[in-house]
């Protein structure tokens, strides 16, 4: 992974020390980021500058809300190209869609995973790593979550739940004033949420046309972003993003900016297929929804592309060994028995 951040994060930082009295020279010291090429469209910056132009602005203008005051200004002009197709998203639930699958365009380092139970929707950030202090990247999310879908909808007033892995911090009221009242200090993880009926509310922006123009840019930056890896790598990363609606081959290989035959020719190199690929991934999300979710086997089989239950069932048996009720039965048996 090509470790970056959209440069339009940086620069709404840079705007926001400098708004607080500090030295334009003296935050960009030892970054690259003076360079006005980061001021075009689409370019991006380094984790490390960012990483940077972070530590000083806490610093230099000792102001503890920064994350929240950075994410309050997050809106969809700053999220590259993913904040366009967010835009041409039908509902709430065509947004997080996307999200899931292509998130890592807006910050390689972050990790979200997303789950629904008793009527809520969660996402949910994994711990922290070392790149950005763990209150300023938390508070920076979720200020731009709220925003983000603040400006989906046209309006302010939305159901979302923050829950952070920390003791309410000496700026809790900054909290409430940018995220609301319904928050939640000193939890076992960092999550948002909201009721799942949510998910179903519109977008007065949709335009399904344009969203599939806007997804394939989004796959593509992706794949470039990615673009160390081996193809079979870049293929699987791309198939689990998108969960549920799997492309064919020629559609992956457009994703890819490659010709079918030329797709097929240099996985057979790799010593793959796209139908393998695809079975490796198809199990791995089996297992997830098996072992995580209470969804029925059909709804599984139906969410991974199967018309027919029985088909599901034969198939994972030929990628796992054992029936789709083993696995979900010994995973009741291990959560009973920690």
């Amino acid at each position: 992974m090509n470790n970056s951040t959209p440069a339009a994060y940086a620069l709404i930082l840079i705007e926001l020390a400098c708004e607080a009295g500090v030295a334009r020279d003296e935050l960009l010291r030892e970054t690259s980021l003076a360079d006005a090429s980061v001021a075009a469209v689409g370019a991006r910056v380094s984790d490390e500058d960012f990483r940077v132009l972070v530590d000083r602005a806490l610093r230099l203008t000792g102001d503890p809300a920064l994350g929240l005051r950075l994410g309050q200004r997050l809106n969809l002009g700053a999220h590259a190209v993913l904040g366009q197709a967010f835009l041409t998203c039908r509902d709430v639930a065509e947004v997080v869609e996307l999200l899931g699958r292509y998130y890592h365009v807006l910050a390689s380092d972050l990790e979200l995973s997303f789950e629904e139970d008793d009527g809520r929707f969660t996402i949910i950030a994994a711990p922290a790593s070392t790149y950005l202090p763990q209150h300023f990247g938390l508070e920076c999310i979720a200020a731009a979550m709220r925003n983000t879908l603040a400006g989906l909808l046209g309006g302010d007033t939305l159901p979302l739940r923050f829950e952070f892995p920390y003791a309410a911090p000496a700026h809790r009221l900054i909290y409430s004033a940018v995220l609301g009242d319904d928050l939640l200090f000193g939890q076992a993880r960092a999550t948002w949420s909201f009721p799942s009926d949510f998910l179903s509310t519109p977008l007065p922006s949709s335009n399904p046309a344009l969203r599939k123009l806007y997804e394939a840019e989004c796959a593509r930056l992706l794949s470039d972003l990615q673009g160390t890896s081996d193809l079979a790598s870049q293929s699987r990363r791309l198939l689990r993003k998108l969960e549920g609606q799997y492309p064919q081959m020629p559609q992956l290989a457009g994703m890819l900016n490659m010709a079918p035959r030329t797709f097929r020719r240099r996985l057979a190199e790799l010593g793959t297929s796209y139908q393998a690929l695809l079975d490796q991934v198809r199990a791995e999300h089996a297992d997830r929804l098996l072992r995580e979710t209470r969804l029925p086997i059909a709804s599984i089989a139906y969410r991974l592309g199967f018309n027919d239950p029985s088909n599901f069932r034969r198939a994972y048996r030929s990628w796992t060994g054992h029936g789709p009720r083993d696995t979900r039965e010994a995973a009741k048996d291990k959560s009973s028995n920690p």
